[in-house]
C-alpha cells in the first residue's frame, strides 16, 4: 500500500492542480491511499513535515513534493513503491 497524505491551504491554484493530478493517477495505483489535509484544521502537520510552501505531499512518511506535483515524477515514484511492495 502507498500512503499520500495531500497537505493544502484553501484557495491555493498550485494545490488544486496537484489535487488534480493525484486524480487523475489514482485509478492506475489502486494500492495508493490519498488523505488529504487541510493545514488551516491540522496546523500541527507544518511542523512535522517542515513544509514551507503548498501543496505538500508526504508519501510513505516522507515529504517528497512542495509547491507543485509534477505527474511524470509523481508515477515514476508510485511504480518504483508499487514494485517494492508487490
Amino acid at each position: 500500500m502507498i500512503d499520500v497524505q495531500f497537505i493544502t491551504v484553501p484557495g491555493c491554484a498550485q494545490c488544486a492542480k496537484a489535487k488534480a493530478v493525484i486524480e487523475k493517477v489514482q485509478p492506475d495505483y489502486p494500492g495508493m491511499h490519498v488523505t488529504y489535509l487541510d493545514v488551516t484544521e491540522h496546523p500541527e502537520i507544518l511542523q512535522k513535515y517542515r513544509i514551507m510552501s503548498a501543496p505538500g505531499i508526504v508519501v510513505n512518511g516522507n515529504l517528497e513534493y512542495t509547491g507543485g506535483l509534477d505527474e511524470k515524477s509523481f508515477r515514476e515514484l508510485l511504480t518504483r513503491l508499487s514494485r517494492k511492495s508487490a
